[in-house]
């Protein structure tokens, strides 16, 4: 202990006193008397409410998700929505939480702490997926929203989305102002933990029926999923909030052969199935393809243990399954909902669809084809979100997406939903089987037609202090002396959102980026490749995005060869 900061082993102390409950005071001393590693990482620091909200491992302290820094939080967002709104009486939050260990326990103390600070709360009676919450929001006329969640992270970890009135996470102002209210709350005895049980009122299954009514309500093809009913899916909630209301929704739809992965239809908080609840990883799709091998299943769908990212596995032709990745899942959803708008005759010209900067062009080049307007965003869909309020009542949003994937069609959400996004891949499937086709030889078929897009992602690591200077130097040195070449291919054009400046390279000229400043730089080649360089805002990680286009106009499977060998040479470039 003689070689930790006072200052922690003061702070961990001020955790002994009656203000905390028995079970935390014990785990402190613990600390305190034998694990100076942990005590260190558990009190060196308060646990930052970022623009997100909260994300961190649980445990005591104040470095850590337990329902004290919960409820400090939580004071101090109430502060802010009432200091938003002086004078009105009427206040409200909604508030879901997913199936992670304390969940429950963190939503019923925010519930707490807003009901006591006289703001009506509506709160779920059981776990609900991110999504309808963001609908909750909008539909009950809320001011805010909580989403416990630490979405796909590993078990140890929860955390707290912060929702404004318009059903979309904190942007600008609100997320700076709410996390310097946040930051005045500096202690427990600095909040009002008396819950008012006549300000709560509980939602159930009839709230579900009211957001999967309007789920329905996109559908495009009814007809088409009548005659294929019978298509085979495959579906995981990976332990998760999807369970009940992703099988209810294509049932709904009319999909009859649904089989679901029984171990993973239980709620378990420490998903006892997989490494990490990511749909994004193989390792968490595999029991779910492995079913659908076993039951000769034509498409596989896993959401994440909030519902707001879903990992599709689709069969090739040689009938062998193959995940998707993020951008190729977002093109053939984006590439339905055009498709299918444009053959009912719902495209008038006032329509749109969004993205974020770092998600593959293949979707602003169909657009362009049916003459639907496009918009960039920063990344994260709070940005898409906030587009889609900028633009209401001026505009159409079809759709749109991010290549984490995340994706939504309609607006009466204001998040990513995997809810909708299951449904309408579904119907994709059926609509592409109406053809004759698999959604493999669809989105081949985009290829030939619009260009091969190939994507990587590289994420180096650099934890500690010497980590974020690491970042910042390679951030310097990019913006600095930006490559002229990547994998053989002369770049055209830099842009450099923390500049917010665009360069045209062959002509010198610069234009202005209208986007929010962001410390993100970009690269376009003349062959129509993007690459993307981006410190992560969550992680100590520096993150490069490469996505390469090729010509398959005279056979994909070469073009493929020459796009996978270019991409590793672009990654081996930049990032060693």
């Amino acid at each position: 202990m003689n070689n930790i900061d006072p200052k922690i082993i003061e702070r961990a102390k001020s955790w002994l006193t009656e203000q905390y409950d028995e079970e935390t005071r014990k785990s402190v001393q613990n600390m305190l008397d034998n694990d100076p590693n942990e005590l260190v990482e558990s009190f060196y620091r308060n646990l930052e409410f970022g623009t997100g909200g909260l994300r961190g491992i649980m445990g005591a302290g104040t470095n850590r998700m337990n329902i004290y820094t919960v409820a400090m939080a939580t004071q101090g967002f109430a502060n802010y929505i009432k200091m938003m709104h002086p004078g009105k009486k009427d206040l409200s939050v909604a508030i879901s939480y997913d199936g992670r260990n304390n969940s429950p326990a963190f939503a019923n103390v925010t519930a707490d702490v807003m009901s006591a600070n006289g703001i009506k709360v509506y709160i779920f009676d059981c776990l609900r997926p991110t999504p309808e919450l963001s609908f909750a929001v909008r539909e009950m006329k809320c001011d805010a929203g909580v989403m416990v969640t630490a979405s796909h992270n590993p078990k140890e970890y929860n955390g707290y989305k912060a929702y404004w009135n318009d059903g979309g996470q904190l942007v600008s102002p609100h997320d700076k102002n709410v996390i310097a209210e946040v930051e005045k709350i500096t202690d427990p005895s600095m909040v009002n933990f008396k819950r008012n049980p006549d300000l709560i009122t509980v939602l159930d299954e009839k709230f579900d029926d009211i957001y999967l009514e309007k789920v329905y309500g996109l559908s495009l093809s009814l007809d088409l999923i009548k005659k294929h009913k019978d298509m085979r899916i495959v579906y995981t909630p990976i332990h998760g909030t999807g369970r009940r209301l992703v099988p209810e929704i294509l049932k709904r739809k009319g999909f009859e052969n649904v089989y679901c992965v029984e171990e993973q239809m239980v709620v378990d908080g420490n998903f006892p199935t997989v490494k990490s609840p990511n749909p994004e990883e193989p390792a968490a799709m595999a029991l779910a393809v492995k079913k659908a091998q076993e039951v000769n299943a034509d498409l596989v769908m896993a959401t994440d243990p909030d519902a707001d990212r879903v990992g599709i596995a689709i069969k090739d032709d040689k009938g062998e399954f193959i995940l998707l990745n993020g951008n190729q899942t977002g093109s053939l959803f984006v590439y339905y909902l055009l498709t299918r708008w444009k053959e009912l005759g719902k495209l008038t010209g006032k329509e749109y669809i969004v993205k974020t900067i770092v998600t593959t062009e293949l979707i602003f080049e169909m657009a362009k084809k049916y003459n639907v307007d496009r918009y960039d965003v920063l990344t994260g869909f709070k940005y898409i979100a906030d587009k889609i309020l900028e633009l209401e009542g001026k505009k159409q949003f079809i759709g749109g997406g991010e290549e984490s994937y995340g994706y939504l069609a309609g607006d009466f959400v204001r998040d990513k939903d995997a809810v909708i996004a299951t449904s309408m891949v579904a119907e994709a499937a059926a609509w592409a089987a109406e053809q004759g086709k698999t959604l493999y030889q669809l989105l081949m078929d985009i290829y030939k037609e619009f260009g091969l897009y190939k994507e990587k992602l590289v994420s180096l690591t650099k934890k500690g202090i010497s980590g974020t200077e690491e970042i910042k130097a390679l951030m310097a040195k990019f913006r600095t002396t930006p490559p002229s070449v990547i994998a053989g291919e002369k770049v055209i054009e830099t842009r450099d959102y923390k500049l917010q400046e665009a360069k045209d390279l062959t002509t010198g000229k610069v234009t202005p980026i209208t986007l929010p400043k962001s410390d993100v730089l970009q690269f376009f080649t003349e062959s129509g490749s993007k690459i993307t360089i981006r410190p992560s805002g969550t992680e100590p990680k520096i993150k490069f995005y490469f996505s390469m286009k090729g010509d398959a106009s005279n056979g994909l499977e070469a073009a493929i060869k020459t796009l996978d060998a270019k991409l590793e040479q672009a990654a081996k470039e930049l990032t060693e």
